[in-house]
C-alpha cells in the first residue's frame, strides 16, 4: 500500500507508518496541486494538514486505487468530503487532538488583548517607556460572554471559571440542566450581547452564524466591551467590528480568524493600532498538538490497512469494511435525516427517538445510530463532528437518545424514523431505501410524500390553496433559481399542505423572506443535505 504524505508529519507519526512493511511512505511536501492530480492515481491514501487542498478534481483524478484520505487535525474544510464520499472514499481526523490548544489559544488572546501585551512589546523595543499609555484590563469577576458550548466552548469555559470569571452563554440547542451543573448561567443571546464584558465566539459558520456579530449586535453591547473569534472568519463582520472600536463601543478584539485567509492587506481592522491583536490561524498550532495529530493519523490509517478498521471517519462510522458495504445505503439515510432534523431545530433539545422497522432492524443498530446523531449534531456545532464523538457531544449535551427495533414495517421493506423533542415541541421525519441504494423521506411531522434528499431543498409550509405553489416557483424563477424536483403532500383537502423543492443553488434570505409573505404561506426553511 502506497502513502502520500503533502504537509509533513511528526517524526512519531512517520515512524509508526514506516514501522510496517507493507506500507511504502512517499513525502512529498509543499508539492502543487497539478503534481498531485498527476500521481495520486499512484497512491493508496492520502495524508494531508490545512495546507493541502483536496478538492473534486483532485480525488477524480485518483481514480479507483486511493481509499483513504487522513487529515492530521480537526478540521476538513480543505477536503471535499461529499466528492471522496460518492467514490467510496473514506476521509479521517483527529477530531480530540487540538481542541485544548484552541481553548488555550483564546485564553491566551484574551489576556494579550486585555494587557496590551503585543503593543507594549514592539514600544519597548523601539526604544519607548510608555507605561501609561498600555495601562491593561484585570479579568477577575469580569462577565465572560461564550457563544456556542460545544467541545472547545466548554473547555474556554473551564478555563475561565478557573479564573474567577462569571460565565454565561448562549447555546440554543443546550438546556438550563445540562449547563446548571458546568456552573455556566445559559442566557438568550440578546442577553448575551448586551450582559458580557467580553465575548468569545465557538460555533461553525452557516448561514446562521454568518455576521453573527455585526452592526445591530454591537450597537447592544456594553462600552467598552472586548470581542475574540478563535472559531471561523466571518461569524464576526470585520467591517462593522472596525467600526465598532473606532466609535468606542468595542475596546479592543483578538482575531485568530478572518473572513478570507489571509487576509487582505487592506483589510480595514489592520489599520487600528492600539486596539487589535492578531495572529495567523494559530489555534490548534502547539508543538503539543501537531505530535498527538501526527501519531493519530498514522495509527488510524495503520489500522485501516493492517486491521481492517475505520477508525475517526467524518463520513462513515468506525466498522469493518465489509459490514460497511452492506450497511453504507442505510447509513447515508440514518445520517441524511439526522441532519434534516438539526438544520430544522431551533431550541433546546431534550430527546432524539429513533426507530428501525423492517429488514433494517436485522443489523447492527449502533453504526445507524451514531450515523443519525453525527448529522444531526453537524450543523450546530463548533467542532467537526464524526462518528466517534458523536455519542459523547450528544451525551455531555444532556440529549437522550433513544432506540427502538421492529422486525415489521407497514407501508415499507425498511423505515427509519426520528422523532426530535425540543423545548418547544416535537419534530418527525422517516425515511427508506428505494431499490439498492436511493435514500427518500417518506414521512414529514404527519404529511406522507416522496422526496429525494439531496443537495439544497426549500421546505414549505401553506395552506391548501390554489395558486400557492404556481406563486413560489413564480419568485424563484424571477430570481435565476432553477428547480430541479419538486415534491407535494398535504393533510387533507383544503388543509396544511407541505412542498419539497430541490433547486440547483441556494436561495437568498431575501427571497425565503419574500415567499414567506405570500398569501397562504405558512413557513419556509432551506436545508442542506
Amino acid at each position: 500500500m502506497r502513502i502520500l504524505i503533502t504537509d509533513g508529519l511528526s517524526e512519531e507519526g512517520l515512524g509508526l507508518l514506516k514501522s510496517h512493511p507493507e506500507l511504502e511512505v512517499v513525502t512529498k511536501k509543499g508539492i502543487p496541486k497539478e503534481e498531485i492530480k498527476q500521481i495520486i492515481k499512484e497512491f493508496d491514501a492520502l495524508i494531508v494538514r490545512s495546507g493541502t487542498k483536496v478538492t473534486a478534481d483532485i480525488i477524480e483524478a485518483a481514480g479507483n486505487k486511493l481509499k483513504v484520505i487522513g487529515r492530521a487535525g480537526i478540521g476538513v474544510d480543505n477536503v471535499d468530503v461529499e466528492a471522496a464520499t460518492r467514490k467510496g472514499i473514506v476521509v479521517m481526523n483527529t477530531p480530540e487532538a487540538n481542541a485544548v490548544t484552541t481553548a488555550e489559544h483564546t485564553i491566551a488572546l484574551m489576556f494579550a488583548l486585555a494587557r496590551r501585551i503585543p503593543q507594549a512589546h514592539y514600544s519597548l523595543k523601539s526604544g519607548l517607556w510608555e507605561r501609561e499609555k498600555f495601562k491593561g484590563r484585570e479579568i477577575l469577576g469580569k462577565t465572560f460572554g461564550i457563544i456556542g458550548l460545544g467541545n472547545i466552548g466548554r473547555l474556554v469555559a473551564e478555563r475561565a471559571i478557573g479564573l474567577k470569571m462569571k460565565v454565561i452563554a448562549y447555546d440554543p440547542f443546550l438546556t438550563q440542566e445540562a449547563t446548571a451543573k458546568l456552573g455556566i448561567e445559559l442566557v438568550s443571546l440578546d442577553e448575551l450581547i448586551e450582559r458580557a464584558d467580553i465575548i468569545t465566539v465557538h460555533t461553525p459558520l452557516t448561514a446562521d452564524t454568518k455576521n453573527l456579530i455585526g452592526k445591530e449586535a454591537f450597537s447592544r453591547m456594553k462600552k467598552g466591551v472586548i470581542i475574540i473569534n478563535c472559531a471561523r472568519g466571518g461569524i464576526v463582520n470585520e467591517q462593522d467590528l472596525s467600526d465598532a472600536i473606532k466609535s468606542g463601543i468595542v475596546e479592543g478584539a483578538a482575531l485568530d480568524v478572518y473572513e478570507k485567509e489571509p487576509p487582505d492587506k487592506d483589510n480595514p481592522l489592520f489599520s487600528i493600532e492600539n486596539n487589535v491583536v492578531f495572529t495567523p490561524h494559530l489555534g490548534a498550532s502547539t508543538e503539543e498538538a501537531q505530535t498527538k495529530v501526527s501519531a493519530a493519523i498514522a495509527s488510524q490509517i495503520v489500522d485501516f490497512f493492517i486491521n481492517g478498521v475505520v477508525k475517526n471517519a467524518v463520513n462513515m462510522p468506525s466498522i469493518s469494511l465489509e459490514l460497511l458495504k452492506a450497511m453504507k445505503p442505510y447509513i447515508t439515510l440514518a445520517e441524511k435525516l439526522g441532519s434534516f432534523q438539526g438544520q430544522l431545530c431551533r431550541s433546546g433539545v431534550e430527546e432524539i427517538y429513533i426507530e428501525y422497522s423492517g429488514e433494517v432492524s436485522e443489523f447492527k443498530l449502533a453504526p445507524l445510530t451514531i450515523a443519525a446523531l453525527k448529522g444531526f449534531l453537524s450543523p450546530i456545532m463548533d467542532i467537526v463532528v464524526s462518528y466517534v464523538n458523536a455519542p459523547v457531544i450528544a451525551r455531555e449535551r444532556g440529549i437522550r437518545v433513544i432506540e427502538s427495533k421492529s422486525s415489521k414495517s407497514e407501508d415499507f421493506t425498511s423505515l427509519i424514523s426520528i422523532r426530535v423533542k425540543t423545548s418547544e415541541g416535537e419534530k418527525y421525519v422517516a425515511g427508506t431505501i428505494f431499490g439498492r441504494d436511493e435514500p427518500r423521506f417518506v414521512r414529514v411531522n404527519g404529511f406522507s410524500l416522496d422526496v429525494i434528499p439531496e443537495g439544497y431543498l426549500l421546505i414549505g409550509e401553506n395552506h391548501d390553496k390554489p395558486g400557492v405553489i404556481g406563486a413560489t416557483c413564480t419568485t424563484l424563477g424571477k430570481r435565476g433559481i432553477n428547480i430541479a424536483r419538486m415534491h407535494l403532500g398535504r393533510e387533507d383537502i383544503g388543509g396544511r399542505a407541505i412542498v419539497f423543492i430541490n433547486v440547483d443553488s441556494p436561495v437568498p434570505d431575501e427571497v425565503i423572506g419574500e415567499i414567506s409573505q405570500l398569501p397562504n404561506v405558512i413557513s419556509v426553511t432551506q436545508v442542506m443535505l
